[in-house]
């Protein structure tokens, strides 16, 4: 039966990026080739490592008139269930090196610090977590599982890794962050490494060329860890596409004005681990010139989304999907239930397109909220 997905249809801004120039030279220069295979060969050896699924969203391909769907399925990624696993535990391991007197801090918005916590744990030292009140505490308890301290801090993310680094410094903690500045760019190009395992793996899960990718971003890491994956790993660049919150475009901006733009967020989205006002540094080298086109998304279809995954209405398999997956799934019914987004993506019969489900339920309370919420969507048609 054909399913119509049309009402998925909600974005706020879409923009070209006029200075566009795809390098490889340029980009693995940012993080080059023995940086981001030192993370796979040193991710892969860990216990209980496995390529993540790569699924076919059958259903939803055949009714946009595309070739492919496939949907990167991170939550199956180390138990716990997000891309995140592959860049916070791996810059631990870096940064610790086997010493065992190292305490690690980071802030964060939820999988990056239990990616810290969890990467602390498994070479046995100690973390120091500090979180925005915006944070709920069903993520926060998952941290505390893990053995790391949860300091809560008054304001947004940006308030609780001010109060991460002036800490710190006060008690020689090593920050072990996804987010670069000036004289910081080391430890979130591991990150960034980490991220980039998806691409070598995906590279051996399909046959099928990738014409274009939709990715999700919050500063950046993700989005840039993947491209610097496919300057690494891919022999033909597909278009890549950046979807963010509408209240939290920061990439979007920034590519429009051609300059790292900030953004005040006048309200927090409910994908909060895309809820960022300021792209990284070391994200932006990457960003500002491979990026085809973003798009900007405002909070309604995220429940509707998340339910439809879950319950197999876009191939056959049933997915768990977070807050942060639900995006790359909206962006791309966006871009083809409007003429002219297609038209400018040329999405066709002989497209081959990538989703990253970047996570899983890491947050069951908010997740069992949103899908209530979209199953009830659901039945009233």
């Amino acid at each position: 039966m054909s399913i119509d997905y049309s009402h998925i249809n909600k974005f706020s801004s879409f923009i070209k990026n006029k200075n566009y120039l795809f390098s490889r030279e340029e980009i693995l220069s940012v993080l080059n080739k023995e940086t981001i295979d030192k993370a796979f060969k040193s991710l892969s050896g860990w216990e209980n490592y496995e390529p993540t699924p790569l699924l076919n969203l059958n259903k939803l391909s055949k009714d946009l008139g595309l070739k492919n769907i496939f949907y990167k399925d991170e939550s199956k990624r180390f138990g716990l269930k997000s891309f995140k696993a592959l860049g916070g535990a791996y810059a631990v391991a870096e940064v610790s090196a086997g010493r065992k007197d190292v305490v690690v801090a980071t802030a964060t918005a939820g999988n990056h610090g239990k990616s810290v916590a969890w990467g602390a744990k498994r070479v046995g030292i100690a973390c120091k977590i500090f979180i925005s009140e915006f944070v709920t505490e069903t993520r926060a308890d998952e941290m505390r599982k893990l053995g790391a301290e949860v300091t809560r801090v008054k304001g947004n993310y940006e308030n609780s890794l001010d109060e991460c680094i002036k800490q710190s410094k006060e008690n020689g903690w090593e920050i072990v962050q996804d987010v670069a500045w000036e004289d910081y760019q080391k430890v979130p190009k591991l990150t960034m490494a980490g991220y980039s395992v998806m691409i070598e793996e995906i590279s051996k899960q399909t046959d099928h060329y990738i014409t274009h990718i939709f990715l999700q971003a919050g500063v950046g890491g993700m989005a840039s860890g993947v491209i610097a994956g496919v300057a690494r790993y891919f022999r033909r660049i597909p278009k890549i596409i950046i979807v963010e919150p509408k209240n939290a475009d920061c990439v979007l901006k920034s590519i429009d004005a051609g300059k790292l733009t900030r953004v005040e967020i006048e309200k927090e989205s409910i994908m909060g681990g895309m809820s960022c006002g300021d792209v990284s540094l070391v994200p932006w080298q990457i960003l500002k010139n491979s990026v085809n086109n973003c798009m900007s998304i405002p909070d309604d279809d995220i429940p509707l989304s998340v339910a439809m995954l879950a319950k197999g209405y876009f191939g056959d398999d049933n997915i768990v999907a977070g807050e942060c997956s639900a995006p790359a799934l909206i962006s791309i019914n966006v871009s083809c239930n409007n003429e002219e987004i297609k038209k400018d993506l040329e999405l066709d019969m002989n497209s081959n397109v990538l989703l990253i489900g970047c996570e899983g339920d890491t947050d069951l309370k908010l997740y069992n909220e949103l899908l209530s919420k979209g199953s009830e969507q659901l039945s009233n048609g």
